[in-house]
């Protein structure tokens, strides 16, 4: 289905035609379930998740919300990305809790945060930090937090995300250079 499409069933879905939301569902779903299943090889499944469980959960969590967020593909994606990490991080502080001593932090690999830490892909990252990063970009320049959530957990690539911006890709590899340097300097 092309972008536009998607575009209308998120328009159709938030005015409440179920119809548009079940077709968005399945429409999204084997996209969101590729998406989940990268960022869980990714994190080396220190997070104990599958990839179903997560998608799942995720779904989950937007229903209790009452709907989807974003009326753009773009938007919509950098929810999911959202939620699918959140549903990530409480996993893992859930797990915390449950060890002994469960202050300990958990190390995962996140390739697709390798340039976020400027780190290799192989270098482990503390989940739980780069969620704070995060958290914290968001407060402070919330395009730039977006632009990670499509790319780090939606799994987007530059070009994708100046195709759904309406941008230049060299804008949207100058903008990840300056969120990198922001998380790296939080982290």
């Amino acid at each position: 289905m092309p972008a536009g499409g998607i575009t209308q069933l998120l328009l159709r879905s938030q005015g409440g035609d179920a119809e548009a939301l079940q077709a968005l569902y399945a429409q999204l779903y084997p996209e969101i379930k590729r998406v989940a299943r990268a960022r869980l090889h990714d994190s080396g499944s220190a997070s104990g998740l599958n990839t179903t469980a997560l998608v799942h959960e995720g779904f989950l969590r937007i229903a209790e919300q009452e709907g989807l967020q974003g009326a753009t593909r773009g938007q919509f994606f950098a929810y999911i990305g959202q939620v699918l990490r959140s549903v990530v991080i409480d996993h893992v502080r859930g797990a915390q809790r449950d060890k002994r001593g469960g202050g300990q932090a958990v190390w995962v690999t996140l390739s697709a945060a390798e340039g976020v830490a400027g780190s290799a892909s192989d270098s482990p990252l503390d989940l739980l930090a780069v969620d704070s990063a995060l958290t914290q970009l968001h407060q402070l320049h919330p395009a730039l937090a977006e632009l990670v959530e499509l790319t780090g957990f939606a799994g987007l690539s530059p070009d994708e995300v100046a195709a759904l911006r309406g941008v230049n890709v060299r804008t949207v590899q100058r903008d990840l250079l300056k969120a990198r340097a922001l998380l790296q300097e939080m982290l």
